[in-house]
């Protein structure tokens, strides 16, 4: 069997592993930092953060054109580097304005990067090891998402300095463009990448067109870990009176993250994908449902609010960690079945654009209902679309992946 860690793999999940803890350092706190610091609304924090969501969600089609017609290397640097040097613009951004001015471009670097880097990652895994390497690939961003946030709001407790958070943001953005840089990739040929970029531009060069109920599905579980990730603590701190708990949620999310790639790698390596997706989606639901469910009965009835409440909030954090760790590299690996050897950036770039329509849109909602209904009936949304999403994947997109993917190039 051919090696699956090998060096330049290694190297590629350091790199993501470090993109992702910056990503991470800032994302659950900065509500509560443009609350404090601007005096913004609810509703004017989800436009803002979605600012964010939206470019990268427009640069992402490009992006993957741009990873499959010129050398991804290059490609990877450039949007690496212009990546970490916005961690910077948050220093200078004095006002309300200009943070949005600047968060909301910061987003186009973080949609080229990643879609570069995990199609780099791609290209250096041995094809007979592909579908469980993508699953293996996704613990460096389970990894820096159990550990970012808790650093994060332990470094912020103890200095109330968000500009501390930005130069740390900065600099380990910093040592994943370093790790990038030593990774060593094959060339594509000239005459492949001149042929490429000589064909007409139609919409299959920016959308994988054959995936397209792949990505539709993937909008709605967007949405759901959109509206978590981002009003969680805010949530946590105004309705459930938990405060300093959102890194112990976001650690607990990440262990069951890990151990579910740890224990789906079997079924990815045998190809089993529809059986990880199916298993991923139902945890995932039963955590989003227990996650608003038990603090809404323990306040109806007045039980014992606290140890319900609690017992919600974590057990949540660890079924959604479990579900999402099977449901995102078994979407992934189906939308790049769906996909020809010379079309792997722009598949990438569906599955990252179908997420980033979703989150974006869980975030401005979001923060549109949680202003005129409260956080309670934000969460309760949570859940209905993400039963839309299930009942969706077994209606139609299970039987939808299964006709459709290229059959002759599943191990190519």
């Amino acid at each position: 069997m051919e090696r699956l860690w090998n060096s330049n793999y290694r190297k590629v999940m350091v790199a993501n592993f470090a993109l992702f803890f910056a990503f991470y350092l800032l994302t659950p706190l900065l509500p509560l930092y443009l609350y404090e610091t601007f005096g913004a609304t609810k509703d004017v924090i989800g436009l803002v953060l979605s600012g964010y969501t939206i470019t990268a969600l427009l640069v992402r089609p490009f992006s993957g054109f741009m990873v499959d017609s010129f050398p991804r290397k290059t490609v990877l640097m450039v949007t690496f580097t212009a990546f970490a040097i916005f961690f910077a613009g948050y220093l200078a951004a004095s006002s309300l304005l200009l943070f949005t001015i600047v968060r909301t471009l910061h987003g186009g670097p973080f949609g080229a990067v990643t879609v570069a880097n995990s199609t780099v990652a791609i290209d250096v895994l041995p094809s007979s090891r592909r579908n469980e390497g993508i699953g293996y690939y996704g613990l460096s961003n389970n990894l820096a998402m159990a550990i970012s946030p808790s650093f994060a709001i332990l470094v912020y407790s103890r200095t109330h300095n968000f500009d501390i958070l930005f130069w740390l943001a900065f600099l380990i953005a910093t040592i994943g463009l370093m790790a990038d840089a030593s990774v060593k990739t094959a060339k594509k040929p000239v005459a492949e990448r001149k042929h490429h970029t000589m064909l007409p531009m139609t919409l299959d060069r920016f959308f994988l067109k054959r995936g397209w109920l792949l990505g539709l599905n993937m909008v709605f579980f967007g949405y759901c870990f959109g509206v978590m990730s981002n009003y969680l603590a805010i949530y946590g701190k105004q309705v459930l009176g938990i405060t300093g708990t959102t890194g112990t949620w976001f650690m607990l999310c990440s262990i069951g993250l890990i151990l579910s790639r740890l224990q789906g790698s079997k079924a990815l390596r045998q190809g089993r994908l529809t059986h990880n997706a199916s298993e991923g989606m139902v945890i995932s639901l039963v955590g989003y449902t227990l996650f608003i469910l038990l603090p809404t009965v323990s306040q109806l009835f007045s039980l014992h609010t606290s140890a319900i409440t609690f017992t919600g909030y974590y057990a949540s954090a660890l079924l959604i960690g479990l579900g999402n760790g099977h449901l995102w590299p078994a979407f992934q690996n189906m939308m790049i079945s769906m996909a020809h050897h010379n079309e792997r950036g722009t598949a990438n770039s569906t599955i990252l654009i179908s997420w980033d329509i979703g989150m974006g849109m869980g975030i401005l909602l979001g923060g549109a209902i949680a202003e005129h209904l409260g956080y309670t009936s934000t969460f309760w949304v949570v859940v209905a679309v993400n039963v839309v999403g299930v009942l969706l994947y077994f209606l139609r997109t299970k039987q939808f992946f299964i006709t459709g993917q290229i059959a002759d190039e599943l191990t190519s």
